[in-house]
């Protein structure tokens, strides 16, 4: 297990051993929604919000 820290926040978000790149994870401090991008050393930055194509 590893941590890193949340770019919103600076809390610290427990990331499971078995964590891949372009997994999403919630900051447990402020809820926000993080993409993990790189796994050694851990980090994350703030998910890209999802759009409605609206069938496009």
């Amino acid at each position: 297990m590893a941590d890193a820290e949340c770019p919103e926040c600076a809390g610290i978000i427990a990331l499971a051993a078995n964590v891949e790149v372009g997994e999403i994870v919630s900051c447990p401090d402020c809820g926000c929604k993080l993409e993990v991008t790189v796994v050694n050393p851990p980090a994350v930055q703030k998910a890209p919000e999802v759009q409605e194509d609206w069938g496009e």
